[in-house]
């Protein structure tokens, strides 16, 4: 399935991206504010060039990265069409929007990821081969530069674009049934790791590992059974997990539990018909007194 492999190439998309940048040189504050206190508060090589240098260096595993986390990204929303489409089959009053909006999102997110490496390894180089490397160099070739700045800005609006959409897919698929309550909340989560990308490779595990529960999901191997929505191609909200721990340990059905507001104990005993008390003491002075000893 693809989103087997979806799953895996995000998380080795962070995995080169965070390892490469982990080896760049850091300025240290003292060492950011050294030319400040000698009185050049704009020196003519910045304490944080060998950082611009670095990334300009590694240029080519950075792009690589950033390839295989917007392939990874175009699976993603191939999985989730897939999973809207399931949903409004089986509930077409479903949050409209969630499809155009996972979409666009989904492949704004692509676009932009990959192109963000691109115009990071553009503009260091520039800053690399150029002889200003003043502080205001660096913050153009890192931050402030044009292109950087308008990747950075549709990169925002795609993911919250795509974030939306997946919020509102994992509401709804957990409505009808297709997904366990779990695996709802953590597509959430997704999405909105995919909006603010913190925590590094260690945070984003969690995609990875959605996707391909995903995948475990459509290829049918589900732990204990996938949820019954799926077979029954109608609406079929995931049992809860009262109902059947109940069932587990022998206690009434869920008839007799409905019966009683859904408190799951046995119905009251039926109230004696008027006068039956009445009847037996007269039964009893008819028969007499017994026999004495």
């Amino acid at each position: 399935m693809p989103a087997f492999a979806g799953g895996f190439l995000y998380l080795l998309s962070a995995i080169i991206i965070s390892t490469t940048l982990r080896g760049a040189p850091t300025v240290g504050l003292i060492q950011g504010l050294t030319p400040s206190l000698e009185g050049d508060p704009n020196p003519a090589v910045s304490p944080r060039t060998p950082e611009v240098k670095f990334i300009s260096h590694h240029a080519f595993a950075l792009i690589a990265g950033g390839a295989l986390a917007a392939i990874a990204v175009g699976i993603l929303t191939l999985v989730l069409l897939l999973l809207a489409d399931a949903t409004i089959f089986r509930r077409p009053e479903s949050f409209s929007p969630m499809r155009p909006l996972i979409l666009g999102g989904g492949i704004g997110v692509a676009v932009v990821t990959f192109a963000h490496q691109v115009v990071s390894a553009l503009e260091t180089h520039k800053f690399a081969v150029g002889s200003d490397h003043s502080n205001t160099a660096v913050e153009h070739a890192l931050t402030t530069g044009t292109a950087t700045a308008l990747v950075d800005y549709l990169a925002l609006i795609a993911g919250l674009v795509l974030a939306v959409g997946m919020i509102g897919l994992m509401i709804n698929a957990l409505r009808v049934g297709l997904l366990v309550r779990w695996m709802a909340f953590l597509g959430m989560f997704t999405g909105i790791l995919i909006v603010l990308p913190i925590g590094g490779a260690e945070l984003q595990v969690v995609p990875a590992f959605w996707l391909v529960m995903m995948g475990v999901l459509y290829a049918g191997k589900w732990p204990n059974g996938e949820p019954p929505a799926w077979a029954a191609g109608e609406a079929r909200p995931w049992p809860s997990r009262a109902p059947a721990q109940r069932g587990r340990a022998g206690e009434p059905a869920t008839a007799a539990a409905g019966a009683n507001g859904g408190s799951g104990t046995d119905p009251a005993p039926a109230p004696a018909p008027a006068g039956a008390g009445g009847s037996s003491r007269k039964r009893r002075r008819k028969r007499g007194p017994g026999p004495r000893r």
